[in-house]
């Protein structure tokens, strides 16, 4: 599971892959710069749903709702592997 700290870090290595300050992207996301501050450097206690979804738009990343993996993969995760790496990862 994702938290802020780890969205954070995610946050700021996109920003600053496209070049973008702090302030640049605040102006982007509709937020002010404080908030991107305190997410980059895991001082964001709390941090809204649409916050979130408007600073990651301004980085053109999105959010996916997937199932969780549970531990270990199951044998039909193995089996729907491509034929050609079969059970060996390692290749």
């Amino acid at each position: 599971m994702l938290d802020l700290s780890s969205l954070g870090t995610h946050v700021a290595t996109r920003r600053t892959a496209l070049k973008l300050t702090q302030a640049a992207l605040a102006a982007r996301a509709h937020v002010s710069r404080a908030t991107i501050d305190a997410l980059e450097n895991s001082r964001a206690a709390e941090l809204g749903f649409t916050k979130v979804a408007r600073i990651l738009s301004a980085l053109g990343l999105d959010i996916r709702i997937v199932e969780s993996s549970q531990g270990r993969p199951t044998l039909e995760d193995l089996m729907r592997e491509d034929d050609d790496q079969g059970l060996d990862r390692r290749r």
